[in-house]
């Protein structure tokens, strides 16, 4: 099971509760690096999905809100909130922390936890790995969209340890396979993913096996092409927030290497 998920989702909590006690008014109104998003609705992003897994909100009858993309979805949440006080959001992320909290640690237990759970278009996952999106989420909002350099909060926070970002790296490397259908038709070869510092390894994608997936496999071997990058900046290029040629080095087939990594888009 992924138990070290809530404890990373706990510590990045801690580092987003630090900052957001610093920020000006003119900051919650400012730009994130998150596209379309305010700092502020960053925020209202991050209390929606606590409450939603805490107090469902009940399904809708309408047909086209049920076709939407789980991008989509957020947004939606993100929108209802859009007109509310800085207040109001924090207020509701106190109110459903410790529900989600609670709900995400109930997760890591059978039967529940090995229980698959369909996340819109993202794929389908057992249900403990929520606990690993929720920590991605955290992790990623705060350290690539809303601080600086890409954010506009300068809070200084230590630098960030393995129980703050290896359980988004998993998420990631579950969660490419099924959300990247662009990889697949590319993946002809086996690429290598070397990740270094707090929350690193070693990584191949191997092409489609018989279920049609590609695989994300740990550890070493033969491969095309070898890339190494950061598992911090690994969270930004493979959510597509920076470019992969910027922190990332390729040994081997280069333009091979390029093409899938162009392809990589995981949410």
């Amino acid at each position: 099971m992924t138990v070290d998920a809530v404890a990373g989702l706990r510590a990045n909590h801690q580092d987003l509760a630090l900052v957001l006690e610093g920020v000006t008014d003119d900051e919650w109104l400012a730009d994130s690096a998150c596209a379309g998003w305010r700092v502020k609705d960053v925020l209202a992003h991050i209390t929606s999905n606590f409450k939603e897994i805490v107090d469902p909100t009940p399904p809708s009858d309408d047909r086209s809100s049920s076709d939407l993309t789980a991008e989509q979805a957020m947004d939606a949440l993100v929108a209802l909130r859009r007109d509310w006080s800085v207040n109001q959001l924090l207020d509701e992320y106190d109110q459903h922390r410790d529900g989600a909290f609670a709900v995400m640690e109930a997760l890591q237990d059978e039967p529940l936890a090995s229980t698959p759970r369909d996340l819109a278009d993202l794929g389908t996952y057992p249900m403990h790995m929520l606990a690993n999106a929720f920590c991605f989420d955290h992790y990623c909002h705060l350290r690539h969209d809303l601080l600086a350099p890409a954010g506009v909060l300068t809070t200084e926070l230590p630098q960030a340890d393995e129980v703050r970002i290896r359980p988004g790296v998993h998420w990631m490397w579950a969660g490419l396979p099924q959300m990247c259908s662009s990889v697949l038709t590319m993946l002809d070869r086996p690429v290598g993913v070397s990740l270094t510092g707090p929350g690193g390894g070693t990584w191949v994608l191997q092409p489609a096996g018989d279920d049609g997936l590609i695989s994300v496999q740990e550890g070493g071997g033969d491969t095309a092409a070898k890339v190494t990058s950061s598992a911090h900046d690994f969270i930004a290029w493979g959510t597509q927030r920076s470019d992969w040629r910027a922190s990332c080095s390729v040994d081997g087939d280069a333009d091979y290497a390029a093409g899938v990594l162009d392809a990589i888009d995981i949410v």
